[in-house]
């Protein structure tokens, strides 16, 4: 046997192994549909996002909500709690990342493990990411040992109209408990990344793609008419002495009912584009169709910035981990929320679904973009809005997430130090009130391999 044989042999055995290891030892699951306790965390730093800090506060979780958070003195520990000694330890709500691909890829290199976008059309919206989730996937204990509780879940971008978002709490019994709403939003995306190239059906130019998308929207507009014509006629038929036959009803179009309620500007669409004059086509057909847009990415548009608070959307920042254009400054990605903020743009980060070759690669990163943006400009607690209440107010869910308030979820986190800092680590997790497990697959390994 040949050197390099005698060492692919010796990988794959010790792969197997470590694939036995996490096989034999799974996350343990959360049943979080049980009565949650009542507990008390005391004694901490309560980073409560809408009333600032309490240095030394108590927070009590019951039921699964929280149900009262304040100065220590100024709160009742009910009889019979379990209480939690934070002294020396930050509190602060669940993290909540406004894009990742959660669920959909296992093991980036592994095709059959990847369920993120379906190239057979370029124009999908009747796509749904719940049909496709994966609870089980080994990404999301890792996710959320960082502190992140709750998540937009897209398909991945390479189509201009992929399908509809999730939007998921990070633990449960299986997919049904995980997933909070369905078909929440519409990505829809407008950059290099859906131009099919080599001579195929789809549309190679972003001409192409604006002409697709535009007649979309017409022929959805449209069917909503044939459907208003087809009530109108039928109220009138059946008071009527009906000896004409009924009015016939028309033929369901699954892209165009997917399109609906986002003409009706009932969800949002996610605006998805990168260079500046991307995103003023993008916006130009959005206005043109009256969609209730939320921007996202936008990296590299600084000439544009005024514009873009013009358009008085809120903005899904991400990655930040990104090169600069050859004619931007070094540093124009990591000031752009800065920047965005400045112009009074609200803004959320989202890992931009990012695996990173490993579970949870990019997802669990959030806090620490929000950190690189502190760094450059971003007032701190316009960061932490960006990963807790901002995308919670984008998505409809800020009157139960977001922030430490009562009668909100108890999704609490409780770590060591800052929550943007890399060097913090998360103690304890709470997901409507029911302490996580903090074992993950990268935990069982380290504790396994740290024995030799």
């Amino acid at each position: 046997m040949k050197t390099s044989s005698r060492i692919f042999v010796t990988a794959a055995v010790a792969f197997a192994g470590i694939v036995g290891i996490a096989a034999a030892q799974s996350a343990p699951v959360v049943d979080i549909s049980a009565a949650a306790p009542t507990i008390a965390i005391t004694g901490g730093k309560l980073l409560t996002i809408t009333h600032g800090v309490i240095e030394n506060g108590t927070i009590v979780l019951s039921g699964g909500k929280i149900a009262a958070v304040g100065a220590a003195d100024a709160v009742k520990i009910p009889d019979g709690a379990q209480v939690v000694d934070a002294k020396g330890m930050t509190v602060y709500p669940g993290l909540i990342d406004a894009e990742t691909n959660l669920g959909l890829s296992e093991i980036e290199a592994d095709d059959a493990s990847n369920d993120l976008v379906e190239t057979s059309d370029e124009i999908f919206p009747n796509m749904h990411v719940y049909d496709a989730f994966h609870a089980e996937t080994e990404h999301i204990p890792v996710t959320r040992l960082n502190g992140i509780t709750n998540a937009i879940v897209a398909p991945a971008s390479d189509d201009s109209l992929p399908g509809q978002d999730i939007f998921i709490q990070l633990a449960g019994r299986d997919r049904d408990q995980m997933i909070l709403g369905k078909d929440v939003a519409m990505p829809m995306n407008f950059s290099g990344d859906q131009r099919r190239r080599g001579g195929s059906k789809f549309p190679s130019t972003r001409m192409g793609l604006a002409s697709q998308l535009r007649q979309t929207f017409i022929d959805a507009q449209a069917y909503a008419d044939s459907k208003t014509e087809y009530q109108t006629k039928l109220a009138k038929w059946q008071k009527g002495d009906k000896k004409d036959s009924a009015p016939t009803e028309p033929k369901i179009d699954l892209k165009s009912e997917a399109l609906l309620p986002y003409l009706r500007g009932e969800k949002p669409v996610v605006l998805g584009a990168y260079e500046g004059y991307e995103v003023e086509v993008a916006m130009k057909i959005a206005q043109e169709f009256h969609l209730k847009v939320i921007l996202n990415h936008i990296t590299h548009t600084q000439e544009i910035l005024d514009k873009v608070a013009a358009y008085k959307v809120p903005v899904i920042v991400g990655p930040i981990y990104d090169f600069p254009a050859a004619n931007e400054r070094y540093d124009s990605v990591y000031t752009l929320p800065s920047e965005l903020q400045k112009r009074g743009v609200k803004i959320a980060f989202g890992s931009a679904g990012g695996s990173g070759g490993s579970p949870g690669g990019f997802d669990r990163n959030l806090p620490y973009a929000a950190g690189y943006a502190v760094a450059y400009g971003l007032p701190y607690d316009e960061a932490l809005k960006a990963i807790t209440l901002n995308p919670a107010e984008m998505f409809g869910v800020a009157d139960k997430l977001g922030s430490l308030d009562t009668g909100k979820d108890a999704n609490v986190v409780i770590a060591n130090g800052d929550p943007l800092d890399v060097r913090t680590d998360v103690k304890q997790v709470y997901i409507q009130g029911h302490a996580i497990p903090m074992v993950s697959r990268q935990t069982r390994l380290r504790d396994e391999y740290s024995k030799h």
